[in-house]
């Protein structure tokens, strides 16, 4: 398999994070979307549009509007009591 295609299989290619190679690392990848670190929300935003192709394509279906709407919201900061 080449580089340019491995690197098709991660929602942050670049990152390596996130593999979205089958149906189950899809769901997987949606599920942990707001445990990934070190990322802009521009990679957030690239990242997402990746996620929907490949849910697309394996048949996973999302039913969160943007990776915003996930719980936890992104990189929001949580206050303290």
């Amino acid at each position: 398999m080449a580089t340019a295609e491995k690197q098709n299989e991660f929602a942050f290619p670049t990152k390596k994070k996130e593999p979205i190679g089958d149906a189950e690392h899809v769901r997987n990848a949606v599920a942990r979307f707001n445990q990934v670190r070190g990322v802009t929300d521009s990679e957030r935003d690239t990242a997402w549009r990746r996620i929907r192709v490949a849910a697309r394509k394996h048949g996973v279906e999302i039913e969160a509007r943007g990776w915003r709407s996930l719980r936890g919201g992104g990189k929001q900061r949580r206050k303290r009591s």
